[in-house]
């Protein structure tokens, strides 16, 4: 069955009905109107080039011979502008920003603006509601290496009338002073960036990647969402960002389909997505390669959580590829105003450092609760831990080393004591680990509710090197270790094997009860 996810004025997003991670079960040529437009092997796949407020007939010719089809009909718009006819270069010497926010600016509302291939080397760029930029095959928006020439955007303003705060730019789950990011909205609703283009971060000339922490104020994103809504991304390129990719903050229904997110293995802190205190956060049919987390979820540290009490909420991650990151889906570990409702399912990792990745710690506050988490249908291969929970997590914060965070004792339960809920793993087939096949590792005075295991299955390499499962003080390095779960207080298992591991299966420590059923590691 095809599945339209998205239809706009000139490009349209669909997913095959499949069981199988981010691959459909054979390659199928899609069909436009009976005329072949492309092939693919993914579950999702997109057209580009279409004509608004026009119909059309989108069929799937599998190689097997089956073929299905659906009607389509796309968006109208008000009007269609050549970003060159504002004077925009597009010849990546030229610097293009006055024309792009012309355009932008004069750009009436439900048009398009259109940027035909060339690269337009810019400074950040404001957009505003209603509107589409529609970046085409060849086309890149290429962020200016004059680091010195990105305004720096104080964490709050206060109105002069009413003396209310605002809040204008963060990092890391702090308000904090930023350098503006490439692209950035505040409060506007209904944006669209679609295309087979790039937008470049240049991160990697800018001067970002090296002495940052030195920097007068945080790093910019190459997009930075500040309390919008309705905004699509689709089928864009998304690369070498300053820090983080794409930063929706406290925005709601954010669509990412078909997109691609790309970095160097060692860029520091290039988060494909970190999608802050945000609800309705649909991620589909992408792909991430980037030197940190590829998709991190995250609700603030405990100031921030508790001056605005917003948690993440309503999120799907589906049919995606994940490769290199450090993570491939983490939760936090800014995440103090609490995570619920996300479901990841049908996604294939490759080569991360882990898997599933959810990391807290003493500090981040009562409300930091993480419930109705769902993870199904996911392929690894070369993950060296599939799955990791740390409530122990020794990053980011300027009491780290402290004996608060490291402390093995049962310290008092307070208003800075996390929680964790219930967590299900189904349906997941891990080959090629190295480190341990999951590493949970909760609080003595707060540990975590339960764990299920359905229908999992992790095998080791049989070349397999030590690592640091978890980032936590005093970790000790591993190597092919099997399920080790600590301070759990339910641990359920079912149909779960482990092949290759040194010695047992299942480590499992500080519990209250174990429920096995299909797995034998003499319980």
């Amino acid at each position: 069955m095809i599945k339209m996810l998205y239809c706009g004025s000139s490009s349209a997003c669909f997913e095959l009905e499949s069981t199988t991670p981010y691959y459909a079960p054979g390659a199928y040529a899609v069909l436009v109107d009976g005329e072949e437009r492309l092939r693919s092997q993914t579950n999702v796949f997109s057209l580009f080039g279409l004509k608004p407020d026009t119909d059309y007939t989108v069929a799937v010719r599998f190689d097997s011979g089956a073929e299905e089809q659906t009607a389509v009909h796309t968006a109208a718009e008000s009007c269609c502008i050549d970003v060159r006819d504002f004077g925009a270069k597009g010849d990546g010497v030229h610097e293009d920003t006055g024309a792009i926010q012309a355009a932008i600016n004069f750009l009436p509302k439900g048009g398009r603006l259109l940027f035909p291939e060339g690269t337009y080397l810019t400074l950040p760029l404001s957009l505003k509601s209603h509107m589409t930029i529609e970046l085409c095959e060849g086309a890149s928006l290429l962020g200016s290496a004059a680091r010195e020439r990105y305004p720096i955007i104080p964490k709050t303003v206060t109105d002069p009338v009413t003396g209310k705060e605002l809040l204008m730019a963060s990092f890391e789950g702090l308000e904090q002073d930023a350098y503006q990011s490439l692209i950035q909205a505040v409060n506007a609703e209904e944006i669209a960036i679609v295309g087979k283009g790039t937008v470049d971060g240049n991160g990697q000339n800018g001067g970002w990647w090296k002495g940052f922490k030195e920097f007068p104020a945080a790093r910019p994103r190459v997009m930075f969402l500040n309390h919008c809504k309705g905004v699509t991304l689709h089928g864009i390129t998304v690369a070498n960002g300053p820090s983080w990719h794409l930063h929706p903050f406290y925005s709601q229904d954010f669509l990412m389909l078909d997109c691609l997110v790309t970095a160097p293995k060692d860029s520091p802190n290039t988060d494909g997505i970190a999608p802050e205190s945000c609800d309705g956060v649909n991620i589909i049919g992408c792909r991430f390669s980037v030197g940190d987390d590829c998709i991190a979820i995250k609700a603030g540290k405990f100031e921030m959580a508790q001056k605005y009490k917003t948690p993440a909420d309503h999120h799907i991650i589906r049919n995606c590829l994940m490769e290199f990151g450090h993570g491939a889906v983490t939760l936090g570990s800014e995440l103090s105003a609490g995570i619920r409702n996300l479901s990841v399912t049908h996604c294939y990792f490759f080569a991360t450092d882990r898997g599933l990745r959810i990391k807290t710690r003493r500090g981040r506050g009562r409300d930091s609760i993480i419930t109705n988490v769902l993870f199904d249908h996911i392929r690894m291969d070369k993950v060296l831990t599939p799955v990791v929970i740390n409530m122990w997590y020794n990053c980011c914060d300027p009491d780290r080393f402290t004996e608060y965070v490291w402390s093995r004792e049962h310290l008092p339960v307070d208003n800075r004591t996390p929680h964790l809920g219930a967590f299900a793993f189904r349906n997941l087939e891990c080959t090629g680990a190295e480190v341990a096949a999951c590493y949970i590792d909760g609080l003595p005075e707060s540990p975590i509710d339960e764990v299920v295991f359905e229908n999992v299955s992790v095998s080791f390499a049989g070349d397999a090197k030590p690592g640091i499962p978890s980032m936590q003080n005093f970790a000790e390095e591993r190597c092919r270790l099997g399920l080790y779960l600590d301070n759990v207080k339910q641990i359920h298992m079912k149909n779960v094997r482990v092949e290759g591991a040194r010695g047992r299966q299942l480590i499992a420590n500080h519990y209250d009860d174990i429920v096995s059923e299909g797995f034998d590691d003499g319980l």
